[in-house]
């Protein structure tokens, strides 16, 4: 059976591949309810988010070059109320951060954060202490408790994330996702004209969250490039060091 893994202390991934060795190619993963929900959840991420885990180096166009400038503006050309990491290191939704894969620092719980609204309880919130009320004009200052959905369901067993656990699914070479079954596994094999199952190889491999963000955003074969065409390079480049 194909299992998928989690190093939290590194972020990293486990998953086993079914790999066809006449083209090198990934064919499917096989994955549990954690690597799906994070694929899931790269959906919901900030644009900023994604731009500061690959670095400007590694990614497509130009808007690495907006995030740098950004970044090196100076605070006199910004306005009062605007504050650059807002823009640069926004804080997740609190559906994504509690979904282990996902990137540690990659936002805080609002759980964890404080919210404020004027002493005449007026209808605004804000997490920022020098924020003014728009209607009486005086500086929000009194704490709220934040209410969590999660506070909201007493008694209920859902256990988070995006897909239920007790499914398998498969990720095929182009990240589309589907339940497992006997069928689509062998729609699947019918599709890459597999008819002799001693061309195909199951791998057991390691990645960071980070490699498949990146080739998730520019290529439609992200399994076969961080498994296989990066691997190859790698041993090209060690074997010309050597």
């Amino acid at each position: 059976m194909f299992l998928s893994s989690i190093d939290m202390a590194e972020t990293k991934l486990s998953l086993k591949l079914l790999i066809d060795k006449r083209v090198n190619k990934v064919i499917f993963a096989e994955a549990g309810k954690e690597f799906v929900d994070f694929l899931f959840n790269l959906l919901s991420l900030p644009l900023g988010t994604i731009i500061r885990h690959l670095k400007r180096a590694n990614m497509v166009g130009s808007i690495g070059n907006l995030y740098q400038s950004l970044e090196n503006l100076d605070e006199a050309y910004l306005q009062h109320n605007q504050y650059k990491n807002l823009l640069l290191k926004p804080n997740m939704p609190h559906f994504v951060t509690g979904i282990p894969l996902m990137f540690p620092d990659a936002g805080q719980d609002p759980a964890e954060r404080k919210f404020y609204n004027c002493c005449d309880s007026h209808r605004f919130v804000t997490d920022d202490l020098d924020a003014i009320c728009p209607s009486c004009g005086y500086q929000i200052c009194h704490e709220v408790p934040f209410v969590s959905s999660d506070d909201t369901k007493t008694g209920s067993t859902s256990e988070g994330g995006v897909v239920k656990g007790l499914a398998t699914y498969i990720v095929m070479d182009d990240l589309s996702v589907m339940p497992m079954s006997m069928v689509s596994g062998l729609a699947l094999l019918n599709k890459c004209n597999v008819n002799d199952f001693s061309v195909l190889e199951e791998r057991m491999v390691d990645f960071s969250v980070n490699e498949i963000l990146k080739s998730s955003l520019h290529s439609k074969t992200a399994l076969t490039d961080v498994f296989i065409v990066k691997k190859e390079f790698k041993v090209k480049k060690e074997d010309r060091e050597v």
